[in-house]
């Protein structure tokens, strides 16, 4: 089986090839792991050429150096993937006791939000889980198609979902095939919802979508080809290579205007903001088709839903719920479920479970006052925690 040689990094390309070929080395040592079986012996060398391939990355003013080819650089922050692939080969070497040792080392009061979570969850029988993924159950990174699962992180998640949930749901805002290539759990262990839920993959790998019109398609298909012209000019090129970069998902677009890290200078940003709001205005001059969201780092343009009660609305993570309960039989109507998330875009998934059943429980990941609170105040069977890997080893050692 292909493993990973210690390679030298010297393009863009050769940065999103390796992090793909990090992903099938993850996927085997997960299925290794969770069937109990010893771990292919070659599994640790291949992530210690991974580490140190990254590791040996020019650094110029405190990012890695890659060449975009025809003489242009980018420089790129690479913590999510060299932070991951230390504690996958920490995890393997050292065993999982010594692992969470180690996390509780790392994150301050780390074993009292654990056994709150615990706590909150034992005993229980839950229907479903519905999570989020960014910012909740993984760490963030600064690009998407390289924040690839790690290998701790997808046995947890399994052995869960294994476990203590009837049907297990990761629901994201971003593309399906985006979701499913950088996710290492074995096939078939979860469902697999993105676009906040307009489509998805089921547990036998059949993907299912919330019909759109043709009229709103075709709204849709015009927005994605003035997108494209507008990213393949040089001055927003650079926008396409950060963070989430250019997705055209199943009705909505995303185009990413800043990265975690603060890559774009403010102005500039804010300048590319305008643009793509007075492209969506000229485009929908009634706005009747589309909706912007704007987290301060993607710019999210939204397919509308006609409601009953609220009339033309921008489709959120709480219709995808809906849309998912009843395509997949969730059951959320019939027992308790388990919602998580990190941010103001996850809390309709919690109303819409709510909404169907007052035994839903929700644990957040947010260091924001006004999100935990409004959070805790939809159902007092909420917890707060301010990292992933806290709800993850929630999870994973319930």
């Amino acid at each position: 089986m292909a493993g990973i040689d210690l390679v030298e990094l010297k393009t863009l390309k050769d940065f999103y090839a390796l992090m793909a070929a990090s992903r099938e080395v993850r996927r085997r040592a997960v299925a290794c792991l969770v069937e109990g079986r010893s771990v292919d012996g070659d599994i640790t060398a291949s992530l210690s050429n991974l580490l140190a391939s990254l590791e040996a990355v020019e650094e110029v003013d405190g990012r890695k150096r890659l060449s975009l080819g025809g003489g242009r650089t980018i420089g790129l922050d690479m913590g999510y993937e060299i932070d991951e692939a230390r504690k996958d080969i920490f995890y393997l070497e050292e065993g999982e006791e010594t692992f969470l040792e180690m996390l509780a080392d790392f994150h301050p009061d780390f074993d009292e939000h654990v056994n709150r979570g615990r706590e909150l969850l034992r005993g229980v029988d839950l229907n479903c889980l519905v999570t989020d993924r960014d910012g909740t159950v993984n760490d963030y990174c600064a690009r998407y198609l390289t924040s690839i699962q790690s290998v701790y992180n997808a046995v947890f998640l399994t052995r869960f979902a294994r476990i203590h949930v009837s049907r297990p749901v990761i629901l994201t805002s971003a593309p399906l095939d985006g979701l499913v290539h950088i996710s290492v759990s074995p096939d078939g262990e979860f469902y697999y919802a993105a676009s906040k839920g307009r489509e998805c993959m089921d547990r036998e790998g059949a993907v299912r979508r919330l019909a759109i019109s043709a009229e709103k398609q075709a709204a849709m298909d015009g927005l994605n080809a003035r997108l494209t012209e507008l990213a393949g000019r040089a001055e927003y090129e650079k926008f396409t290579l950060i963070g989430s970069g250019l997705q055209f998902k199943f009705g909505q677009s995303t185009v990413a205007r800043q990265d975690i890290n603060g890559s774009i200078d403010k102005a500039e940003s804010a300048r590319f903001l305008a643009v793509l709001e007075a492209l969506t205005a000229e485009l929908d001059p009634e706005a009747r088709n589309f909706r912007i969201e704007d987290t301060g780092l993607d710019v999210e343009i939204i397919l509308t839903v006609e409601t009953e009660g609220e009339g033309l609305k921008d489709f959120d993570k709480g219709d995808g719920v809906k849309f998912l309960n009843g395509e997949l039989g969730l059951g959320l109507a019939d027992g308790a479920s388990l919602i998580c998330g990190d941010t103001s875009s996850d809390v309709p998934m919690l109303e819409a479970a709510l909404g169907l059943s007052p035994d839903a429980r929700a644990i957040f990941v947010t260091g924001k006052k006004e999100l935990a609170e409004r959070v805790t105040g939809l159902t007092d069977a909420a917890l707060i925690v301010p990292e992933p890997d806290m709800l993850v080893t929630i999870l994973g050692t319930l």
